[in-house]
């Protein structure tokens, strides 16, 4: 079927580099979404990262981010303007753990850890067409009122346990430099093929809220070797964004990023 694009994704000003103008492969909605960040020493986090990605920093710490949320109406770009949707991919809960990286080009983005989905096709296909750490996992996602219920266990692989309560306070967060460096991000980076490679994403500005959470369990940073600080994390809240991904490319040092 021809795809239309949620008029949100038509906004491009607040993009710190141009789109690309090769073809979308991918769009999906994130909805239901918890930003919860802690910050940790920068060289924690640079010898967990691979070779050719350097640790991004914001007033001299690195930032963890724990982020669960809901992916549906996942489509795939086949020919033109026509995507089509997969059968058990198109809807389920995502959990990931990231942190945040400059590329040898210089780009600013995320790199993740790890990245737990409910949907066993997902976690393949995104491990083969992007390079990403995804583990199958069996998670739910539950609403009673205004709190959300997310819980999260790997039958195999690394330990991973999560359970946590969220709700937004319905209240717009702040806009300030801190919330921007965590939220504002429209590419990832990963290593394969013995090169750092780029996936290229855009969505509208994030409208974040206030929000409370309450963790019961999560394991996902232990399970990397981190130790969280004994604080509250910062917490962000986004009822939902529309976004598009294009396939990864090979990153050049000497040169701008590719469109």
């Amino acid at each position: 079927m021809t795809d239309h694009p949620d008029p949100s994704l038509l906004q491009t000003t607040h993009r710190p580099w141009p789109m690309p103008t090769r073809p979308w492969r991918l769009r999906q909605r994130w909805s239901k979404l918890l930003f919860a960040h802690w910050p940790v020493p920068a060289s924690d986090v640079q010898r967990r990262l691979p070779a050719g990605l350097r640790v991004d920093t914001h007033d001299g710490w690195a930032w963890l981010g724990v982020v669960p949320f809901l992916m549906d109406q996942v489509r795939f770009r086949t020919l033109g303007e026509h995507s089509i949707g997969v059968p058990t991919a198109t809807a389920f809960p995502e959990l990931n753990l990231r942190t945040y990286v400059l590329a040898p080009d210089g780009r600013a983005g995320v790199y993740f850890f790890s990245l737990d989905a409910s949907s066993l096709l997902a976690v393949l296909g995104a491990r083969i067409a992007f390079g990403l750490p995804y583990f199958y996992a069996r998670m739910s996602m539950q609403q009673q009122g205004s709190e959300l219920h997310y819980t999260s266990r790997r039958p195999q692989g690394p330990p991973a346990l999560f359970d946590a309560r969220y709700r937004s306070l319905n209240t717009p967060s702040p806009q300030d430099s801190l919330r921007e460096f965590l939220t504002a991000r429209y590419a990832f980076f990963t290593r394969r093929f013995g090169h750092v490679q780029a996936g290229e994403i855009h969505h509208a500005p994030w409208h974040l809220e206030n929000a409370e959470a309450e963790f019961t369990t999560n394991q996902l940073p232990a399970s990397f070797g981190f130790t969280l600080p004994n604080r509250p994390p910062i917490l962000h809240y986004a009822p939902e964004v529309h976004m598009q991904a294009w396939t990864v490319r090979r990153v050049s040092p000497t040169h701008p990023p590719p469109s």
